[in-house]
């Protein structure tokens, strides 16, 4: 529990100072940035800290001279499992978040619930499937992975059908330089701009479409309808399929604003509430920025906490 002698005069019947919900880059940059300026915090995530990090193979945006998602991850892992004001809750969902005039509660899938004055929710994004993309057609149940997981044994000597045209495709290229594969990159005419970074890499084959029919066949084999977006039909069969056609945002139910595309923009929400990270909006996805969002809204959190002990 937090106690009275805390640097924000937090009351004892709150649990904490700030609950951070999601353990990705910005949320542990969050509580990170909270402990330094004394504020106890509790941390809960579903997964492991910095899961998706992980599965980044190759990094060219961010500094102190990291060069994959991995030894990123473990930095800044390690780092907060090293904070002492902050109480990990990992393996937990949360299922309610409710705020009002007084606190912030979090009800987590144990059924327990947990206050405090503030809470940054960094839940940020997860990939969409080809049923959430109006230009794809593709048998019910189907799910394909991200790009983005996909090894190095997954590509060689294989021609792989990525639906879209999203930065992982650029960053799964230069993770893997010297890879033997053939990637057939189908999108739609508004992810036009985004394949000018992979357009002069030999490996890739650009299929600009107007709509792409998805089947199995044989087994683990792929094939594919594509109405290009001259008109013109073909089939291509290969021998796996992957997505990057962007997330969608996995916020808490309960108290959060959200617009129609499922983005919570910081400035709609409850005073109690602090968004950081991808769950903001499409625009600003970078490691960076997400790093940098969860530690100012740390310091908001800090900030209004110390305002409203002064008016107190």
């Amino acid at each position: 529990m937090a106690d009275t002698s805390s640097r924000t005069g937090t009351p004892a019947t709150y649990d904490t100072d700030v609950i951070v919900i999601g353990g990705g880059p910005a949320g542990c940059a969050a509580a990170r940035m909270a402990a330094s300026v004394g504020m106890r915090s509790i941390l809960i995530e579903p997964d492991a800290l910095c899961r998706n990090l992980y599965r980044i193979p190759a990094l060219d945006n961010v500094l102190g001279g990291y060069t994959s998602g991995p030894q990123l991850a473990d930095s800044i892992t390690t780092e907060l499992h090293r904070t002492e004001l902050c109480r990990l809750e990992l393996g937990r969902r949360v299922t309610e978040l409710r705020a009002d005039e007084a606190h912030v509660a979090v009800t987590v899938d144990t059924g327990d619930r947990l206050t405090a004055p503030y809470a940054i929710v960094a839940t940020g994004v997860g990939p969409l499937q080809p049923r959430d993309a109006a230009w794809i057609s593709a048998p019910d149940g189907l799910t394909l992975p991200p790009l983005w997981q996909a090894e190095a044994d997954d590509a060689e000597g294989r021609t792989l059908l990525v639906l879209g045209g999203d930065r992982p495709i650029g960053t799964f290229l230069r993770a893997h330089p010297t890879i033997d594969t053939r990637l057939l990159v189908a999108y739609p005419e508004a992810d036009a701009y985004k394949v000018e970074e992979i357009r002069d890499d030999s490996r890739v084959r650009l299929l600009p479409v107007e709509h792409l029919t998805l089947a199995r066949r044989d087994g683990t084999a792929i094939t594919a309808e594509a109405v290009g977006q001259d008109g013109e039909r073909q089939t291509v069969t290969v021998d796996a399929a992957y997505l990057s056609i962007g997330n969608a945002p996995t916020a808490p139910p309960g108290a959060l604003i959200r617009r129609a595309d499922g983005y919570c923009p910081p400035a709609d929400q409850h005073p109690r509430l602090i968004v950081a990270g991808d769950l903001r909006s499409a625009r600003f996805q970078r490691i960076m920025t997400a790093l940098g969002s969860g530690s100012e809204a740390a310091l908001q959190a800090y900030y209004a906490a110390r305002d409203l002990l002064a008016r107190d």
